[in-house]
């Protein structure tokens, strides 16, 4: 097989997504560090746009291709690795699973990423405790609607969709450890916070948690 590389940054939560979805394939791969914030971003670097003309984190390299945008990764890995599959076997389970998953790619973290608020404060001179109340409303919207689209739902099960982790949990546990870093208390949307301790117990989420990433800073 070729071999596979991660263009990552240990707290990015898109390349968080990535992470768990190789660990659930039970994939090798290189972690490739991207420090999104030293001497002005690596992302923003010459050598890294040829890899990503967009400038952002994940890019998954396998063999000669480069592969961008984490929701189209984790298709990628689905179908050129099934088992075990990131999707339900329905039609109807499978458009919940990317309609929560979205929710929170699509609607959630373009909202509270690095780069809007980085443009905040530099285009508008935004203070630190206003681009932090910015996010926390966002996410906070987002969650309360995921909260009720996983709440009582036949389909919700031990994770996001029944007793299997599938796209859906990629994408909520790292938007709920971005939650804590902005001091929301998750403890408001207990499905949520329910899927992610179930989620988190797994050794393949737990390998990808940031701090376990070898460019996460020494504790």
């Amino acid at each position: 097989m070729d071999k596979l590389c991660l263009f990552s940054y240990w707290r990015s939560s898109a390349a968080y997504r990535v992470r768990i979805g190789l660990n659930l394939k039970g994939l090798a791969y290189d972690i490739m560090p991207v420090h999104l914030l030293r001497d002005g971003g690596e992302q923003h670097a010459e050598a890294f746009r040829e890899a990503n003309p967009q400038g952002l984190v994940p890019v998954l390299q396998h063999g000669q291709r480069m592969l961008r945008q984490s929701m189209a990764i984790l298709e990628y890995l689905d179908e050129m690795w099934p088992e075990p599959s990131l999707l339900p076997a329905t039609a109807r389970d499978r458009q919940r699973v990317r309609a929560l998953a979205q929710a929170v790619a699509c609607d959630i973290h373009p909202l509270n990423n690095l780069r809007v608020l980085q443009y905040f404060e530099r285009e508008w001179g935004v203070p630190q405790a206003e681009r932090d109340g910015w996010a926390r409303h966002w996410i906070e919207d987002g969650f309360a609607a995921i909260e009720a689209m996983l709440h009582q739902h036949p389909s919700t099960g031990r994770y996001s969709d029944g007793d299997t982790p599938t796209m859906a949990d990629c994408c909520l546990v790292p938007q709920v450890y971005n939650a804590r870093r902005f001091g929301i208390d998750v403890a408001a949307y207990p499905t949520i916070a329910r899927i992610e301790q179930a989620c988190l117990a797994l050794p393949e989420f737990d390998a990808a948690r940031p701090e376990n990433q070898p460019d996460a800073p020494a504790p």
